[in-house]
Protein backbone atom coordinates (compact mmCIF):
# COMPACT_ATOMS: atom_id res chain seq x y z
CA UNK A 1 0.00 0.00 0.00
CA UNK A 2 1.10 3.30 -1.06
CA UNK A 3 2.32 5.51 2.55
CA UNK A 4 1.28 9.43 1.77
CA UNK A 5 -0.21 11.48 4.50
CA UNK A 6 -1.00 15.15 4.45
CA UNK A 7 1.06 17.19 7.49
CA UNK A 8 1.33 21.06 8.50
CA UNK A 9 4.52 22.20 8.02
CA UNK A 10 5.85 25.47 8.58
CA UNK A 11 6.96 27.04 5.54
CA UNK A 12 10.38 28.25 7.33
CA UNK A 13 11.12 24.87 8.01
CA UNK A 14 10.99 23.32 4.58
CA UNK A 15 14.03 22.95 2.44
CA UNK A 16 14.42 24.02 -1.17
CA UNK A 17 15.42 20.51 -3.43
CA UNK A 18 18.76 21.17 -5.10
CA UNK A 19 18.13 18.34 -7.52
CA UNK A 20 15.48 19.97 -8.99
CA UNK A 21 15.08 18.56 -12.80
CA UNK A 22 14.29 21.93 -13.55
CA UNK A 23 17.50 23.40 -12.42
CA UNK A 24 20.02 21.25 -10.50
CA UNK A 25 22.63 22.96 -8.33
CA UNK A 26 25.01 21.95 -6.20
CA UNK A 27 23.82 19.65 -3.41
CA UNK A 28 25.38 21.53 -1.03
CA UNK A 29 23.82 25.20 -1.75
CA UNK A 30 21.44 26.57 0.44
CA UNK A 31 17.86 27.39 0.26
CA UNK A 32 19.14 31.43 -0.54
CA UNK A 33 21.63 30.17 -3.23
CA UNK A 34 18.85 28.48 -5.10
CA UNK A 35 16.58 31.83 -4.66
CA UNK A 36 19.31 33.61 -5.96
CA UNK A 37 19.49 31.24 -8.58
CA UNK A 38 15.47 31.60 -9.76
CA UNK A 39 15.84 35.28 -9.42
CA UNK A 40 18.91 36.21 -11.50
CA UNK A 41 20.97 33.61 -13.25
CA UNK A 42 18.19 31.63 -14.65
CA UNK A 43 14.48 33.44 -13.87
CA UNK A 44 13.05 32.65 -17.14
CA UNK A 45 13.23 28.88 -15.88
CA UNK A 46 11.67 29.94 -12.57
CA UNK A 47 8.93 32.44 -13.89
CA UNK A 48 8.12 33.15 -10.38
CA UNK A 49 6.55 36.84 -10.95
CA UNK A 50 4.26 34.63 -13.48
CA UNK A 51 3.04 32.09 -10.89
CA UNK A 52 2.28 34.56 -7.76
CA UNK A 53 0.53 36.16 -10.86
CA UNK A 54 -1.30 33.53 -11.20
CA UNK A 55 -1.46 32.28 -7.57
CA UNK A 56 -4.32 35.71 -7.47
CA UNK A 57 -5.48 36.58 -3.68
CA UNK A 58 -4.70 33.81 -2.00
CA UNK A 59 -2.87 30.17 -1.26
CA UNK A 60 -4.83 27.11 -2.50
CA UNK A 61 -4.95 24.43 0.02
CA UNK A 62 -5.48 22.18 -3.15
CA UNK A 63 -2.10 22.44 -4.85
CA UNK A 64 0.03 20.57 -2.21
CA UNK A 65 3.85 20.52 -2.22
CA UNK A 66 5.54 16.67 -2.22
CA UNK A 67 7.75 16.92 0.55
CA UNK A 68 9.83 13.68 1.30
CA UNK A 69 11.49 13.38 4.99
CA UNK A 70 15.50 12.76 4.46
CA UNK A 71 16.29 12.05 8.08
CA UNK A 72 14.32 14.56 9.61
CA UNK A 73 14.55 17.56 6.75
CA UNK A 74 11.45 17.96 5.25
CA UNK A 75 12.74 18.25 1.53
CA UNK A 76 10.57 19.88 -0.98
CA UNK A 77 10.45 17.43 -3.85
CA UNK A 78 7.64 19.29 -5.89
CA UNK A 79 6.38 22.67 -5.49
CA UNK A 80 9.59 24.43 -5.10
CA UNK A 81 8.55 27.51 -6.83
CA UNK A 82 5.49 27.93 -4.35
CA UNK A 83 8.20 27.43 -1.25
CA UNK A 84 10.27 30.34 -2.77
CA UNK A 85 7.51 32.60 -2.93
CA UNK A 86 6.42 31.56 0.93
CA UNK A 87 9.87 32.28 1.66
CA UNK A 88 10.24 35.42 0.11
CA UNK A 89 6.73 37.05 1.36
CA UNK A 90 7.84 36.07 5.39
CA UNK A 91 11.59 37.27 4.61
CA UNK A 92 13.49 33.73 5.00
CA UNK A 93 15.39 34.52 2.08
CA UNK A 94 16.41 37.78 0.45
CA UNK A 95 15.56 39.15 -2.94
CA UNK A 96 19.49 40.91 -3.04
CA UNK A 97 17.94 43.85 -5.29
CA UNK A 98 15.83 41.33 -7.22
CA UNK A 99 12.64 42.57 -9.29
CA UNK A 100 10.11 42.73 -6.41
CA UNK A 101 7.45 40.33 -6.80
CA UNK A 102 3.40 40.88 -5.72
CA UNK A 103 2.83 37.98 -3.60
CA UNK A 104 -0.48 38.69 -1.94
CA UNK A 105 -1.09 36.13 0.99
CA UNK A 106 0.62 33.40 2.32
CA UNK A 107 0.36 31.39 4.83
CA UNK A 108 3.11 30.77 7.66
CA UNK A 109 2.00 26.53 7.63
CA UNK A 110 0.81 24.46 5.05
CA UNK A 111 -0.29 21.76 4.45
CA UNK A 112 1.98 19.38 2.60
CA UNK A 113 1.52 15.59 0.83
CA UNK A 114 4.05 13.93 2.87
CA UNK A 115 5.70 10.36 1.57
CA UNK A 116 8.38 8.15 0.84
CA UNK A 117 10.96 8.97 -1.87
CA UNK A 118 9.90 6.28 -4.07
CA UNK A 119 6.39 7.51 -3.84
CA UNK A 120 7.67 10.80 -4.21
CA UNK A 121 9.26 10.38 -7.47
CA UNK A 122 7.10 8.64 -9.03
CA UNK A 123 4.27 11.49 -8.48
CA UNK A 124 6.57 14.07 -9.48
CA UNK A 125 7.15 11.97 -12.72
CA UNK A 126 3.55 11.38 -13.58
CA UNK A 127 2.57 15.77 -12.85
CA UNK A 128 5.60 16.84 -14.64
CA UNK A 129 7.26 14.32 -17.55
CA UNK A 130 3.88 13.07 -18.91
CA UNK A 131 1.81 15.85 -18.80
CA UNK A 132 4.60 17.66 -21.02
CA UNK A 133 5.59 20.83 -18.38
CA UNK A 134 9.27 19.58 -18.49
CA UNK A 135 11.28 19.82 -21.46
CA UNK A 136 12.98 16.91 -23.39
CA UNK A 137 16.68 16.87 -21.39
CA UNK A 138 14.86 17.76 -18.21
CA UNK A 139 12.96 14.33 -18.37
CA UNK A 140 16.15 12.37 -19.39
CA UNK A 141 17.86 13.79 -16.85
CA UNK A 142 15.02 12.86 -13.94
CA UNK A 143 14.69 9.40 -15.33
CA UNK A 144 18.44 8.77 -15.14
CA UNK A 145 19.15 10.08 -12.05
CA UNK A 146 16.33 9.03 -10.47
CA UNK A 147 14.52 6.78 -11.76
CA UNK A 148 17.98 4.45 -12.61
CA UNK A 149 16.92 4.41 -16.54
CA UNK A 150 20.19 4.33 -18.75
CA UNK A 151 21.26 7.61 -20.26
CA UNK A 152 19.76 8.38 -23.47
CA UNK A 153 21.42 9.44 -26.55
CA UNK A 154 19.82 13.02 -26.18
CA UNK A 155 21.40 13.38 -22.30
CA UNK A 156 24.74 11.76 -23.87
CA UNK A 157 25.20 14.14 -26.46
CA UNK A 158 24.81 17.21 -23.96
CA UNK A 159 27.20 15.80 -21.43
CA UNK A 160 29.76 15.49 -23.90
CA UNK A 161 28.71 18.83 -26.06
CA UNK A 162 26.52 21.42 -23.86
CA UNK A 163 24.84 22.08 -27.27
CA UNK A 164 21.49 21.25 -26.20
CA UNK A 165 21.47 23.68 -23.12
CA UNK A 166 23.38 26.51 -25.13
CA UNK A 167 20.77 26.40 -27.70
CA UNK A 168 17.10 26.39 -26.26
CA UNK A 169 15.28 25.10 -29.54
CA UNK A 170 16.92 22.16 -29.58
CA UNK A 171 15.46 21.00 -26.44
CA UNK A 172 12.65 19.51 -27.78
CA UNK A 173 10.81 15.78 -28.47
CA UNK A 174 11.25 16.01 -31.69
CA UNK A 175 14.62 17.12 -31.55
CA UNK A 176 15.89 13.82 -29.50
CA UNK A 177 13.22 11.33 -31.66
CA UNK A 178 13.97 12.85 -35.10
CA UNK A 179 17.46 13.93 -35.24
CA UNK A 180 19.22 12.26 -32.51
CA UNK A 181 18.23 8.69 -32.89
CA UNK A 182 20.67 6.25 -33.91
CA UNK A 183 20.07 6.32 -37.62
CA UNK A 184 20.15 10.14 -38.32
CA UNK A 185 22.95 10.32 -35.73
CA UNK A 186 25.03 7.58 -38.10
CA UNK A 187 23.82 9.48 -41.11
CA UNK A 188 25.98 12.65 -40.02
CA UNK A 189 28.68 10.90 -38.57
CA UNK A 190 28.20 9.85 -35.35
CA UNK A 191 26.98 6.58 -32.86
CA UNK A 192 26.86 6.18 -29.16
CA UNK A 193 28.73 3.19 -28.00
CA UNK A 194 28.23 1.81 -24.43
CA UNK A 195 27.14 5.31 -23.28
CA UNK A 196 29.77 7.07 -25.09
CA UNK A 197 29.43 10.21 -28.30
CA UNK A 198 31.63 8.63 -30.86
CA UNK A 199 32.65 10.45 -33.95
CA UNK A 200 34.28 9.67 -37.20
CA UNK A 201 35.15 13.36 -37.53
CA UNK A 202 37.80 15.54 -35.95
CA UNK A 203 36.51 17.33 -32.79
CA UNK A 204 36.49 20.67 -34.25
CA UNK A 205 34.69 19.23 -37.09
CA UNK A 206 32.17 17.33 -35.13
CA UNK A 207 31.85 20.57 -33.32
CA UNK A 208 30.73 22.26 -36.52
CA UNK A 209 28.36 19.70 -37.44
CA UNK A 210 26.33 19.80 -34.52
CA UNK A 211 26.26 23.47 -34.39
CA UNK A 212 24.81 23.39 -38.07
CA UNK A 213 22.36 21.13 -37.00
CA UNK A 214 21.44 23.61 -34.01
CA UNK A 215 21.32 25.98 -36.39
CA UNK A 216 18.86 24.88 -38.84
CA UNK A 217 16.63 23.90 -35.88
CA UNK A 218 17.74 27.21 -34.39
CA UNK A 219 16.33 28.79 -37.57
CA UNK A 220 13.33 26.56 -38.46
CA UNK A 221 14.67 25.02 -41.44
CA UNK A 222 14.47 21.61 -39.77
CA UNK A 223 11.35 21.58 -37.28
CA UNK A 224 7.71 19.40 -36.74
CA UNK A 225 6.63 20.70 -40.65
CA UNK A 226 9.69 20.95 -42.58
CA UNK A 227 12.00 18.81 -43.07
CA UNK A 228 11.33 15.79 -40.88
CA UNK A 229 13.75 13.31 -40.01
CA UNK A 230 16.04 14.81 -43.06
CA UNK A 231 18.96 15.55 -41.15
CA UNK A 232 21.35 15.30 -43.87
CA UNK A 233 19.95 16.96 -46.73
CA UNK A 234 19.08 20.58 -44.43
CA UNK A 235 22.72 20.55 -43.45
CA UNK A 236 25.54 22.84 -45.46
CA UNK A 237 27.07 21.70 -48.08
CA UNK A 238 30.68 21.93 -46.11
CA UNK A 239 29.18 19.82 -43.64
CA UNK A 240 28.07 17.41 -45.78
CA UNK A 241 31.19 17.29 -47.63
CA UNK A 242 33.40 16.78 -43.95
CA UNK A 243 30.51 13.58 -43.27
CA UNK A 244 31.13 11.83 -46.77
CA UNK A 245 34.37 12.43 -47.11
CA UNK A 246 35.19 11.01 -43.44
CA UNK A 247 32.60 7.91 -44.41
CA UNK A 248 35.39 5.18 -44.06
CA UNK A 249 37.18 6.47 -41.34
CA UNK A 250 37.08 5.32 -37.44
CA UNK A 251 35.13 6.17 -34.85
CA UNK A 252 36.26 8.04 -31.87
CA UNK A 253 35.42 9.02 -28.66
CA UNK A 254 33.54 12.76 -28.19
CA UNK A 255 34.36 15.09 -25.28
CA UNK A 256 33.69 19.22 -26.53
CA UNK A 257 34.47 21.57 -24.32
CA UNK A 258 30.93 23.33 -23.31
CA UNK A 259 32.92 26.68 -23.27
CA UNK A 260 34.45 25.87 -27.06
CA UNK A 261 30.85 25.30 -27.71
CA UNK A 262 29.66 28.24 -26.38
CA UNK A 263 32.04 30.49 -27.60
CA UNK A 264 31.63 29.16 -31.49
CA UNK A 265 27.81 29.02 -31.16
CA UNK A 266 28.21 32.79 -30.15
CA UNK A 267 29.74 33.32 -32.95
CA UNK A 268 27.78 31.84 -35.46
CA UNK A 269 24.54 33.67 -33.97
CA UNK A 270 26.12 36.74 -34.18
CA UNK A 271 24.05 39.40 -36.15
CA UNK A 272 24.42 38.35 -40.56
CA UNK A 273 25.91 41.83 -40.92
CA UNK A 274 28.69 41.02 -38.52
CA UNK A 275 29.41 38.06 -40.33
CA UNK A 276 29.41 39.97 -43.36
CA UNK A 277 31.65 42.53 -42.21
CA UNK A 278 34.68 40.11 -41.11
CA UNK A 279 34.10 38.14 -44.69
CA UNK A 280 35.15 41.69 -46.76
CA UNK A 281 39.11 40.83 -46.12
CA UNK A 282 39.75 39.44 -49.61
CA UNK A 283 43.25 39.69 -49.75
CA UNK A 284 43.96 35.67 -48.86
CA UNK A 285 41.28 34.30 -50.44
CA UNK A 286 42.31 35.10 -54.00
CA UNK A 287 41.73 32.06 -56.14
CA UNK A 288 45.08 30.16 -55.74
CA UNK A 289 46.42 32.50 -53.46
CA UNK A 290 47.07 35.47 -55.99
CA UNK A 291 48.76 35.54 -59.37
CA UNK A 292 51.04 32.64 -60.20
CA UNK A 293 53.67 32.02 -63.07
CA UNK A 294 53.03 28.80 -65.02
CA UNK A 295 55.72 28.02 -67.79
CA UNK A 296 53.70 28.04 -71.85
CA UNK A 297 51.10 25.15 -71.98
CA UNK A 298 48.21 23.65 -71.69
CA UNK A 299 48.49 23.57 -67.96
CA UNK A 300 49.06 27.62 -67.70
CA UNK A 301 46.37 28.03 -70.18
CA UNK A 302 44.17 25.89 -68.18
CA UNK A 303 44.99 27.88 -65.01
CA UNK A 304 44.26 31.28 -66.97
CA UNK A 305 41.13 30.16 -68.02
CA UNK A 306 39.89 29.13 -64.82
CA UNK A 307 41.21 32.51 -63.23
CA UNK A 308 39.62 34.48 -65.72
CA UNK A 309 36.49 32.55 -65.15
CA UNK A 310 36.76 33.26 -61.82
CA UNK A 311 37.21 36.95 -62.34
CA UNK A 312 34.23 37.15 -64.23
CA UNK A 313 32.10 35.51 -61.32
CA UNK A 314 32.98 38.32 -59.17
CA UNK A 315 32.31 40.99 -61.72
CA UNK A 316 29.19 39.55 -62.69
CA UNK A 317 27.79 37.73 -59.39
CA UNK A 318 24.47 39.88 -59.42
CA UNK A 319 23.51 37.89 -62.76
CA UNK A 320 25.05 34.55 -61.99
CA UNK A 321 22.95 32.27 -60.02
CA UNK A 322 24.35 30.63 -56.53
CA UNK A 323 25.54 27.39 -59.03
CA UNK A 324 28.10 28.92 -60.67
CA UNK A 325 30.93 28.40 -58.20
CA UNK A 326 30.36 24.43 -59.00
CA UNK A 327 32.26 25.64 -62.47
CA UNK A 328 35.20 26.65 -60.81
CA UNK A 329 35.58 23.74 -58.48
CA UNK A 330 34.75 21.30 -60.89
CA UNK A 331 37.70 23.25 -63.41
CA UNK A 332 40.30 22.46 -60.53
CA UNK A 333 39.76 18.75 -60.84
CA UNK A 334 40.68 18.61 -64.86
CA UNK A 335 43.48 21.65 -63.85
CA UNK A 336 45.37 18.95 -61.23
CA UNK A 337 44.63 16.03 -63.86
CA UNK A 338 46.54 17.91 -66.60
CA UNK A 339 49.40 18.89 -64.38
CA UNK A 340 50.12 14.85 -63.59
CA UNK A 341 49.97 13.96 -67.03
CA UNK A 342 52.33 16.72 -67.76
CA UNK A 343 54.74 15.05 -65.62
CA UNK A 344 53.93 11.46 -66.43
CA UNK A 345 52.05 11.09 -63.12
CA UNK A 346 48.95 9.49 -61.96
CA UNK A 347 47.06 12.12 -59.83
CA UNK A 348 48.03 10.37 -57.06
CA UNK A 349 51.14 10.29 -57.63
CA UNK A 350 51.79 13.89 -58.20
CA UNK A 351 50.15 15.07 -55.36
CA UNK A 352 51.94 12.79 -53.03
CA UNK A 353 55.37 14.28 -55.25
CA UNK A 354 54.12 18.38 -54.59
CA UNK A 355 51.78 18.58 -51.64
CA UNK A 356 54.06 18.64 -48.68
CA UNK A 357 56.70 21.27 -50.35
CA UNK A 358 53.84 23.19 -51.21
CA UNK A 359 52.28 23.30 -47.96
CA UNK A 360 55.28 24.50 -46.16
CA UNK A 361 55.44 27.54 -48.68
CA UNK A 362 51.84 28.70 -47.06
CA UNK A 363 51.90 30.82 -44.17
CA UNK A 364 49.88 30.26 -40.83
CA UNK A 365 46.70 31.32 -41.44
CA UNK A 366 46.03 29.73 -44.69
CA UNK A 367 47.39 26.54 -43.21
CA UNK A 368 44.82 26.83 -40.42
CA UNK A 369 42.42 27.63 -43.08
CA UNK A 370 42.99 24.40 -45.13
CA UNK A 371 43.20 22.20 -41.64
CA UNK A 372 39.69 23.70 -41.00
CA UNK A 373 38.69 22.50 -44.12
CA UNK A 374 39.85 19.13 -43.73
CA UNK A 375 42.18 19.10 -46.82
CA UNK A 376 45.24 17.56 -46.29
CA UNK A 377 47.40 14.82 -48.28
CA UNK A 378 44.96 12.40 -48.01
CA UNK A 379 42.07 14.01 -48.74
CA UNK A 380 42.32 16.72 -51.53
CA UNK A 381 41.61 13.85 -54.30
CA UNK A 382 38.40 12.76 -52.64
CA UNK A 383 38.14 16.28 -52.55
CA UNK A 384 38.85 17.46 -55.90
CA UNK A 385 36.77 13.92 -56.95
CA UNK A 386 33.58 15.29 -55.16
CA UNK A 387 33.70 18.45 -56.37
CA UNK A 388 33.50 17.21 -60.12
CA UNK A 389 30.65 14.79 -59.25
CA UNK A 390 28.80 16.42 -56.23
CA UNK A 391 26.90 18.81 -57.41
CA UNK A 392 25.64 20.34 -54.07
CA UNK A 393 29.02 19.82 -52.28
CA UNK A 394 30.89 21.88 -54.97
CA UNK A 395 28.67 24.50 -54.52
CA UNK A 396 30.80 26.07 -51.17
CA UNK A 397 33.24 28.67 -52.70
CA UNK A 398 35.33 29.03 -49.35
CA UNK A 399 36.67 24.87 -50.26
CA UNK A 400 37.11 25.34 -53.73
CA UNK A 401 39.18 28.41 -52.58
CA UNK A 402 40.93 26.77 -49.83
CA UNK A 403 42.18 23.71 -52.47
CA UNK A 404 42.80 26.17 -55.22
CA UNK A 405 45.51 27.59 -52.89
CA UNK A 406 46.87 24.36 -51.97
CA UNK A 407 46.84 23.52 -55.52
CA UNK A 408 48.46 26.77 -57.12
CA UNK A 409 51.53 25.77 -54.50
CA UNK A 410 51.83 22.14 -56.58
CA UNK A 411 51.45 23.91 -60.12
CA UNK A 412 54.19 26.81 -59.14
CA UNK A 413 56.70 24.16 -58.16
CA UNK A 414 55.97 21.53 -60.61
CA UNK A 415 55.41 24.26 -63.76
CA UNK A 416 56.22 27.30 -62.56
CA UNK A 417 58.61 29.26 -64.93
CA UNK A 418 61.52 28.39 -63.01
CA UNK A 419 60.99 24.95 -62.70
CA UNK A 420 61.74 22.25 -64.79
CA UNK A 421 59.25 19.27 -64.96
Amino acid sequence: MVKQKIEFIKVKDLILWTENPRDPINPEASDQDIVDLALNEHSSKWNLQKLAKEMGSHYDFSELPTVVFHEKKPIVYDGNRRIILGKIKHQYVSTNGAKKIDILEFPEEIPCNVCSKEVGLKNIYRKHAESGSWQALERDIFLHKHMNEEKSNFLIIEESTGIISLNKSMNQGFVKKELFNDDALKKIGFEIKKGVLTSKHSQDQAQNILMDVAQKVNKKKINTRHSRGKILSVLDPDSKEIISLNKRKPLKSVNIAVTVIAKKTQEKNEPKKQIQSRRTKNSKNDLFGGIIYLKHGVVSDLYRDITDLYNYSLKEKGSLSNSFPSLIRMSLRLLCEAAAIDSNKDMDKYIKSHFANAKTSLDKDVKTTLSSHNINEGSIRQLLHIGAHNYTASKNIEITIAISIILGGMLSISHGKENST
